[in-house]
């Protein structure tokens, strides 16, 4: 049985001012229960498009998909099956952790018992229950970090995007992340990440983009796309 296409964008293209192209002709796939790596230098395009797939980022040229739904002509839908981590998260500091987690399970109407069993497990995971009752202001840019991550699971999201998601975090969340990661896929959940940490990314994902002064020079398989070779070299030798 095929897997279904979660997240498709279609030619997508982004130019700024004075005409520059920012993200040239992007087209890529991500199907239900993948990891799927988006890969390249500071620059090269990873956030400009992240941050079309999740709405923040107006577009003119292209078409993004999500389960289905357009993001420029359905954009509700679309967010309701979807989790958006941004690379340094940006939540409410005179709130506390467990204040901001109730909000965001309220935006998604996720019912009390749900939403505690959800907040309980991952707040456990992360070693952050004990500080739920602080203020977020107080917390540390990891800690922030973690509850953004837990924010985003409380809907158990069809797609999760994150735009360079181990960066700020310890190696045992680190960890756990890639845990986690591994468990909503079983489940069909879709992950879209953006990274530039390589190793991380061949042994965690199953497909990749690699993406250069905003357009894709490699997709496919890790293995498709590696053969046999690390990934390293791999984007070593797109760069060239």
């Amino acid at each position: 049985m095929s897997e279904k296409v979660i997240l498709e964008i279609k030619h997508y293209s982004k130019s700024y001012k004075g005409d520059v192209k920012a993200v040239d002709d992007v087209s890529l796939s991500v199907q239900s229960g993948d990891i799927y790596g988006f890969i390249g230098h500071n620059g090269a395009g990873k956030s400009t498009t992240i941050r079309a797939i999740v709405g923040v980022l107006d577009f003119t040229e292209g078409e993004i998909l999500i389960d289905g739904h357009s993001v420029k002509d359905e954009p509700m839908e679309c967010k309701k099956v979807t989790a958006y981590i941004p690379d340094n998260p940006d939540l409410y500091e005179n709130m506390t952790g467990i204040q901001y987690l109730n909000f965001i399970a309220d935006v998604f109407n996720i019912d009390v018992k749900t939403r505690e069993a959800r907040i309980k497990k991952y707040a456990d995971l992360f070693e952050l229950t004990s500080a739920l009752g602080d203020l977020i202001s107080s917390y540390s840019h990891g800690m922030k970090q973690k509850v953004a991550i837990i924010s985003a699971l409380i809907h158990e999201p069809k797609l999760l995007v994150l735009d360079e998601p181990f960066v700020g975090l310890d190696p045992k969340a680190t960890f756990k992340l890639k845990e986690i990661m591994h468990e909503l896929c079983s489940k069909g959940t879709a992950v879209f990440f953006s990274t530039h940490v390589l190793d991380v990314a061949e042994k965690l994902c199953n497909k990749v983009a690699i993406i250069k002064q905003g357009r894709i020079v490699q997709t496919g398989t890790m293995e498709e796309i590696t053969k046999g070779h690390s990934l390293e070299e791999t984007f070593l030798e797109a760069e060239e």
